[in-house]
């Protein structure tokens, strides 16, 4: 037991100095810097200290309060609170608050080198490290300097209270990561609670923060993934093990990319909480430029109202950007469907997702292609398994390479079809790489100097240009 104790204090010690050490400059200030607040003397009586620190255990209290219900299981949720002798999940409780259970904790931090800063914010602080094996992952621990924490410790004047009152907020969020387990959820890896109250730390598989910028420059194929992907998750969270979640604090910056899949990464802000209401006009969703009024139920409730919450949000947020620009014509109407169902909210997540999943089988399938010629092929000649040398590249946007012109085709036709209508391509090559939807990645160019053996590739050149093809 002792050793177990041991090896928790030397993880949550190093995981103190890592920390301490790559944001000296930044956002970490040693806890000793409290330790030193906390020896002054206050200016407070006796009566005003008493009560502060009641105002700080009330805020503590709450706090639990919001973690028990998502401990429940299902058949618990009828409760407000877990009655005596209920089903709701005691392992859980157990792991969130004593970091035992999960695959990774205390001990997998020990040896674990540094590497960047990911973000922080008002609460958190997320720092990339290499574990000792080589893996690299993602640690979520309270921001010292935090907009949270100062406010806390203003108020309260108590450092040891505050840390532990804001890191209910990163234990709240490892309850959610167990309940709300999805592809589109980043993957919880496990946790590490220290000894000291407030000292802990949140382990997630590493993503890297979705740029948005660089996305509205990428191929429509690459933001239509991100789009499905996010209304996967948001169907996911309709009808969650939790009921209907919404997220509160939706922006792109919640969000993280992991092997080109969309991620969500910040838990701390869903609720899965229903809104009352007396009458209609009690259940209004206000966004910056658009209101919408939805129905109140007879239970009492604003019907679907974290629903179309999310819904709204991922038009304005991510539709809006990502999806019309540059759609394939044979999918145009269902994109612009897509666009006026979801800023009107006329359409449910069910709704939604069917149409999405729509447009990725007739993109995957081809069939968004079926007015295009068949004879587009018979006025270029083929050789198969070969590729070029001695490229003479042009630019199009957008392209899969900086250097050239590489987009995602179904097939040659399709290939044809785009190199006829580029008035510089004499030649596009068909290599053995795939995209996500399995599409053919295609090079165009204006003209080679010779043909190389390779066997997984085709060349396909323009037969009023096939006299000047050199030979082997």
């Amino acid at each position: 037991m002792s050793s177990t104790v041991g090896k928790s204090l030397r993880a949550a010690a190093l995981l103190s100095f890592v920390v301490l050490s790559i944001l000296v400059s930044l956002l970490i200030s040693s806890v000793h810097h409290f330790g030193a607040n906390m020896s002054k003397p206050s200016s407070c009586g006796e009566g005003d200290e008493y009560d502060e620190e009641l105002a700080l255990n009330y805020q503590l209290m709450q706090r639990r309060q919001e973690i028990i219900p998502l401990i429940f299981r299902p058949e618990d949720k009828k409760s407000i609170f877990p009655a005596h002798g209920s089903s709701w999940d005691l392992n859980m409780w157990r792991e969130i608050t004593r970091g035992s259970g999960d695959p990774m904790g205390c001990g997998a931090l020990q040896d674990m080198q540094a590497v960047e800063v990911l973000g922080s914010g008002y609460t958190k602080l997320v720092v990339k490290v290499t574990l000792a094996g080589g893996e690299d992952v993602a640690l979520k621990m309270v921001n010292e300097q935090g907009i949270d924490m100062g406010k806390c410790v203003e108020d309260f004047k108590d450092p040891h209270g505050c840390r532990q009152l804001v890191s209910y907020k990163l234990s709240k969020e490892v309850a959610l990561l167990h309940r709300l387990q999805h592809p589109n959820v980043i993957k919880f890896k496990g946790h590490c609670v220290g000894e000291a109250a407030g000292r802990v730390t949140v382990i997630l598989e590493q993503g890297n923060p979705l740029q948005m910028i660089q996305l509205l420059q990428s191929p429509w194929e690459d933001r239509f993934r991100v789009c499905l992907d996010l209304v996967r998750l948001l169907h996911f969270l309709s009808q969650s093990p939790l009921g209907s979640v919404a997220l509160l604090d939706f922006q792109p910056r919640q969000f993280v990319m992991v092997s080109g899949e969309l991620k969500l990464t910040d838990l701390d802000d869903a609720s899965a909480a229903e809104t009352t209401c007396w009458s209609d006009g009690d259940c209004s969703l206000q966004f910056p430029h658009r209101n919408f009024t939805l129905s109140c139920s007879s239970r009492g409730v604003c019907e679907g109202l974290n629903e179309k919450m999310n819904i709204y949000n991922a038009y304005r947020y991510f539709f809006t950007y990502l999806l019309p620009h540059q759609a394939p014509p044979g999918l145009t109407h269902l994109v612009d469907h897509i666009m006026n169902a979801t800023g009107e909210l006329k359409a449910n997540m069910n709704e939604t997702l069917e149409t999405f999943e729509h447009i990725l089988h007739l993109y995957q399938s081809g069939l968004h292609l079926d007015n295009m010629p068949p004879s587009l092929l018979a006025d270029y000649s083929v050789m198969s398994n070969m590729t070029t040398s001695g490229n003479a590249e042009y630019r199009c946007w957008p392209s899969y390479s900086q250097h050239g012109c590489v987009l995602s085709v179904h097939s040659a036709r399709e290939a044809a079809y785009i190199c006829n209508s580029h008035s510089q391509c004499s030649s596009f090559t068909l290599s053995g790489q795939k995209t996500w939807t399995g599409h053919l990645l295609a090079s165009f160019r204006s003209s080679f100097s010779q043909l190389v053996p390779e066997q997984t590739s085709e060349v396909y050149v323009k037969k009023s240009r096939a006299l000047e093809t050199p030979a082997l």
